[in-house]
């Protein structure tokens, strides 16, 4: 039988005929027995609840399945201010010593020490740095009494170089170290999934309901403490889930799931909320941008269901480095900000501390800008898009058509594809341009790959005199490359089976019809048009559309006119391929080409909507904007291309320099697509902070690795010198290897 879950809060279900639903109360949640009558996405139930704020009121809330045959029941009750326009969530403030955070101050950007709590002196170097770099907020990893001690010596010299900067201190397993330090930092950080629980089995437990409910009161027996503390001190609490890190009992009941993520953090906020504790945020933290997005999506939800207005500090664990690290946060971080959601926020990279705070103000003021403008579009009705699960909308791929010369079937690609911006320049030496597109040369001839581009806009064509120019399109076009060209050119000097571009008003005007009947045509579409204009695309054939709204518009968001086309195509059965075209300006700083890409993409196509990508900057290097758009792709979780990296951003903890090892490790796997590894600092970071990669390299104790196949360690206290061999070696003995491609 199906099974659900909705707060307690609720009562009296009904079904749509009226009749009573089954249910079981645990836990705070009422699992719904019966959903035999909850068959589609559209189908209702009605409950009256209680809001929590304020006892003796009741309100309607509507639940429907997550998606079609789903058991997850989620609010139909808004999980942002505005799906037509950026409008941030209203929040109380929480004060983290001098800072306050909330809806109602600028949104705070922090980041975490690397060094060894207990070296005092360096981690005061190092707070002192993140601190002159802009940061508002400060994390210190807190693991034992050696470590609580060396706080209040840190917090001490701190004060004494008149730096006030809010420290906030990362407790795992230690609800003892937990009641000393919050005697002398600002905030505490409890991991729901281990703060209480033991560390999780990955086993699958069977509860009564009376076994769930003594969990429940051991819970708020160890926790209890530290709250009364924190409101003896005036200090502030994270409520900080991780999506690798849920006890075995939550994975048990609710799955390793978003559903899981929240009720974990809840179990800890209904504790706060009995002591009358409030000063409290909370975080929904994973490895993977969707399953962030969704679980801080499901969290809004319900807290506006209950009432509740408590803060939300942000991030993506365990992003990476470099352009990877940037994108993923940008992903997942970008996408909620453009819903107003998040009032601080960390930016996860295996780098310095100090390297986070840059990218981070940049997310930040993005997110901040979105909001004061309340960029958006005129409002509209959603009914399509999916706001807690994930399935994506796939565009129909071309298909081939009789008597057509060349095959248009691998100008798009079923996982995603990348379109370039090429010039006349680059075509005139036509075996670096086919490199640059990550084509195979053999004998000098362009051929795909798995990486390659797989169509190209070129703004302007060849002169029908220049042979060698079009030859080289032609070569490109033979192998299912597509070649996007303007109308006004392709009238003038057409090229053979290109695809040509055009625009709504072009199509209106009938300018188009001036080519061969057969021509496939490509649609450039703002998203914003009064729907009459839109009328046009039920008439035409386009092979896919672009989503191109100039980034000069000051307060039409590309977020929200791309999703009220997508509401228009599928209202209107219309299933064209629609790729994200972004054109950046000149000068644009590459974190904001990274952030801006993958925050008006990302946040897209982590909700499926969107076939691929198009992003053009002049100035930037066309490799850099290649990888970025390929980068892009798979932190959206759909086209695979290279070998996929789960790494912590180190801390405290780590017991080896994570920067430099996952740099070794990265040179000798990068060639694996479809291959993830994790690199974990420590066993905090271990085994369930890596749930999506299939190896894992862990810090078992100084000096030695433990590798692990999925959540099992397979090899365990290598000496750090074997342990790359061994990792490779274990990746051959699962038949995932394959030897580097030598250069030609």
């Amino acid at each position: 039988m199906a099974s659900g879950a909705v707060p307690s809060s609720f009562t009296g279900l009904k079904s749509r005929d009226g009749q009573g639903l089954g249910f079981a109360k645990g836990s705070g949640l009422v699992r719904v027995l019966d959903l035999n009558r909850i068959k589609f996405r559209r189908t209702k139930v009605v409950p009256v609840i209680r809001n929590s704020t304020n006892p003796g009121s009741e309100q309607t809330v509507q639940l429907e399945p997550a998606s079609d045959g789903s058991p997850l029941l989620v609010p139909r009750q808004k999980y942002c201010e505005s799906i037509h326009k950026t409008i941030r969530r209203k929040t109380r403030t929480v004060m983290v010593g001098n800072v306050a955070l909330g809806s109602e101050h600028p949104i705070r950007v922090q980041t975490m020490t690397t060094t060894d709590t207990k070296d005092v002196a360096a981690t005061v170097e190092q707070v002192m740095r993140i601190s002159d770099q802009g940061a508002d907020i400060v994390r210190i990893t807190v693991q034992g009494k050696k470590e609580a001690d060396a706080c209040f010596e840190i917090k001490n010299s701190l004060v004494q170089k008149n730096y006030n900067i809010p420290l906030v201190a990362d407790i795992h397993f230690a609800p003892p170290i937990a009641l000393r330090v919050a005697e002398c930092f600002d905030k505490i950080r409890v991991n729901p999934g281990n703060f209480a629980d033991r560390r999780a089995q990955f086993e699958t437990l069977e509860y009564t309901e009376d076994d769930y409910h003594k969990e429940l009161e051991h819970i708020e027996q160890v926790f209890t403490p530290l709250v009364e503390k924190c409101k003896k001190y005036g200090r502030a609490m994270r409520i900080g889930t991780n999506h690798g890190s849920l006890s075995d009992r939550i994975m048990s009941y609710y799955g390793d799931s978003p559903r899981g993520m929240v009720e974990s953090a809840f179990e800890y906020a209904r504790i706060c909320r009995k002591l009358d504790f409030h000063n409290f945020v909370f975080s929904m933290k994973a490895s993977n941008p969707v399953i962030m997005v969704q679980a801080y999506r499901l969290l809004v939800a319900e807290m506006n269901v209950l009432g509740w207005d408590y803060p939300l500090h942000l991030g993506v664990t365990e992003a990476g480095e470099g352009e990877d690290g940037r994108m993923k946060s940008a992903i997942g971080i970008g996408t909620l900000l453009m819903d107003g959601l998040g009032d601080t926020i960390r930016v996860s990279l295996t780098e310095a501390p100090e390297e986070e705070i840059d990218p981070c103000r940049r997310l930040a003021n993005l997110g901040m800008s979105a909001s004061k403008l309340q960029k958006g579009v005129v409002p509209f009705e959603e009914k399509h898009r999916r706001y807690f699960d994930f399935q994506r909308r796939s565009g129909q791929l071309p298909l081939q058509k009789e008597g057509e010369e060349v095959d248009y079937r691998g100008v798009l690609h079923r996982d995603g594809s990348v379109l370039m911006s090429v010039s006349l320049d680059q075509l005139k030496t036509p075996e670096l341009l086919y490199k640059s597109l990550a084509a195979k040369l053999i004998v000098g001839m362009p051929f795909k790959d798995l990486a390659t581009v797989d169509s190209i806009l070129l703004r302007e064509l060849p002169p029908l005199d220049d042979k060698d120019s079009r030859l080289a399109l032609k070569r490109l076009i033979d192998i299912s490359m597509g070649v996007i060209t303007p109308l006004s050119e392709q009238l003038t000097k057409p090229l053979p089976n290109a695809l040509v571009l055009v625009n709504l008003k072009e199509l209106s005007t009938g300018a188009y019809k001036l080519l061969p009947e057969d021509t496939r045509l490509v649609v450039s579409v703002r998203g914003d048009e009064p729907v009459e204009e839109l009328e046009i695309l039920k008439s035409i054939d386009a092979t896919m559309i672009l989503h191109d709204l100039p980034y000069s518009e000051e307060k039409t968001s590309r977020v929200h006119s791309a999703r009220r086309l997508f509401e228009y195509l599928d209202e209107n059965s219309l299933n064209f391929p629609v790729i994200h075209h972004i054109q950046f300006p000149d000068k644009t700083h590459r974190d904001d080409f990274v952030i801006g890409a993958g925050t008006n993409a990302g946040g897209l196509l982590v909700d499926g909507l969107g076939d691929g990508i198009l992003l053009e900057a002049r100035d930037q290097d066309f490799e850099f904007v290649r990888n970025t758009s390929f980068n892009l792709l798979q932190g959206c979780r759909m086209r695979n291309t290279k070998t996929e990296y789960v790494s912590c951003p180190s801390c405290g903890r780590t017991l080896f320099d994570l920067q430099e090892i996952s740099a070794e490790i990265r040179e000798r796997t990068s060639h694996l697509p479809g291959v993830s590894i994790a690199i974990m600092g420590c066993i905090v970071n271990g085994p369930g902070e890596m749930a999506d990669a299939d190896f894992g390299y862990v810090g078992g104790a100084p000096g030695k690795i433990d590798l692990y196949v999925g959540k099992t360690v397979v090899k365990r206290a290598i000496a750090m010198e074997q342990a790359t061999d061994a990792l490779i070696e274990l990746i051959k003995e699962h038949g995932r290897w394959v030897d580097p491609p030598t250069e030609e």
